[in-house]
């Protein structure tokens, strides 16, 4: 299949899976003849059958909570993870593998199938159970098959659907648990505690696959997503430095409760999109403080979270203590706080916001945390992230000396070779794009010559070009 037939079967897949969500809500709470069960059910069979008038069937398969339409692996979207976990949840609670619809299927076949989804399911042959329901009914355009291994997922693939995952989860946590302390209602420790160790988790045994996931910025969810990412970051940095696994952990977890003071700010003030007068400017200072009193309050610590706070607090300082708040008294700042420092500026240079639509390149960020003193960044902590990401951070858009255009997709674990990444080669040297983006290595030596193949002589703007880097890496 074509590049471009795939594109359009992950949308209408992902519509798909959108679509059959809502009907299963719609049919749970409000009788078949309700207005809202019969537009769900007109949305799904729309979707269904836009496939069927192009395909000769639409075949649905899960495998745990990876999903295929007709043999293409569908790329998940962060916002609607939990959308298509549910899905995946009441397919598997049946024992379904597999959904196979064929043309000639009517809007009245989707009652009966769904209304056996939502049914609890036998507890001792729950496929065998549905099947059996399944053809006492009317419905002859929609088999099903029982759930089952595939073995061709590929490791990488797969590390990369874990990682993404885990990073959705930890997202959702991170909205649910700051919108809870920005409305005052009590917070679960418990989930916040889960969601850092899976992220301690996947950087230790799954790295490149979770950093790549630091791409999946959604504007309207900044403050969550960069709260996790400034996390992952921070817990990137602390294993570079030799942090041990319950100190990866107690860094983690200040750095994703780093920004909590903004949730006493203003809306106004906190999606500004112009510069802050003084007042407002005066307010955003406080953040910091607000975040240490927030922490020494918070219910569900079976200790009083002292590194946690301190991280909140001292997030804004500099190594000459400069910036905010204002220590009256000297102080060494703390490591942790130190590393969620670099940890949070370079994921907010990086990333578009209510008044920086435009971001830095992840490689210009890097060289003014490390090379500009005035920023008071700890150069050791800078230099341990850019061992993480290379000198070219994934993401970043390059152009080859080959006059290719090429996104890089991993960062070269040899010290030697940081300036030599992996990269995606998105359009040949005419600058056409490749039906088919494929991955070189920018260490690898032409045998003819004795010389590198590809070299980077610049990165370059993905807005300028309409690229979203994030489709090429995650």
């Amino acid at each position: 299949m074509s590049t471009a037939g795939a594109g359009v079967l992950q949308d209408e897949g992902r519509r798909v899976l959108v679509t059959l969500y809502a009907a299963l809500r719609a049919i749970r709470f409000y009788p078949v003849d309700n207005e809202t069960v019969q537009r769900a059910l007109g949305d799904l069979h729309e979707a269904v059958d836009g496939i069927l008038g192009k395909e000769e069937g639409m075949s649905f398969r899960t495998v745990g909570e990876f999903f295929f339409l007709n043999e293409v692996r569908l790329r998940l979207d962060l916002r609607n993870f939990s959308t298509f976990g549910a899905v995946a949840r009441a397919l598997q609670q049946h024992g379904i593998g597999e959904v196979v619809v064929v043309p000639g299927m009517t809007r009245e076949e989707w009652i009966p199938f769904l209304s056996l989804l939502l049914r609890a399911p036998d507890e001792a042959k729950p496929y065998d159970a549905f099947l059996e329901g399944l053809k006492a009914t009317p419905v002859r355009h929609l088999t099903t098959g029982a759930e089952r291994e595939f073995l061709e997922l590929d490791l990488e693939g797969e590390a990369m659907e874990v990682a993404r995952r885990t990073y959705a989860q930890s997202v959702q946590t991170a909205k649910e648990v700051l919108t809870d302390i920005r409305i005052g209602r009590a917070v679960n420790v418990r989930k916040v505690k889960r969601a850092v160790q899976g992220i301690v988790d996947q950087v230790l045994n799954n790295e490149p696959s979770i950093i790549a996931m630091t791409h999946l910025r959604e504007f309207d969810e900044y403050t969550f997503t960069h709260s996790v990412n400034v996390c992952i970051f921070s817990v990137v940095i602390g294993q570079r430095l030799g942090l041990e696994r319950r100190n990866l952990y107690e860094l983690g977890l200040g750095a994703l409760f780093h920004d909590v003071g903004k949730m006493r700010l203003a809306p106004e003030i906190l999606n500004k999109a112009g510069a802050l007068d003084e007042r407002e400017w005066i307010a955003m200072k406080e953040h910091p403080s607000d975040g240490l009193l927030e922490l020494f309050q918070l219910q569900g610590f079976a200790d009083i979270p002292y590194r946690q706070m301190l991280m909140a607090y001292e997030h804004h300082m500099k190594l000459d203590l400069s910036g905010y708040p204002l220590s009256r008294r000297p102080r060494e700042l703390s490591l942790f706080s130190r590393i969620v420092g670099v940890a949070d500026a370079f994921d907010a240079g990086t990333s578009k916001r209510s008044y920086q639509f435009r971001p830095w390149p992840p490689d210009a960020v890097l060289r003014e945390m490390r090379d500009n003193p005035a920023r008071g960044f700890d150069k050791v902590i800078v230099k341990a992230l850019i061992t993480a990401t290379g000198v070219y951070p994934v993401g970043t858009l390059v152009v080859l000396d080959t006059y290719e255009l090429a996104v890089v997709t991993r960062a070269n674990t040899v010290p030697e070779r940081l300036h030599q990444p992996e990269v995606k080669i998105l359009s040949d040297p005419m600058g056409v794009p490749e039906a088919r983006p494929y991955v070189v290595r920018l260490d690898e030596v032409d045998p003819s010559t004795g010389q590198f193949r590809r070299s980077i002589i610049k990165t370059a703007n993905p807005v300028r070009y309409g690229i979203d880097v994030a489709s090429f890496v995650t």
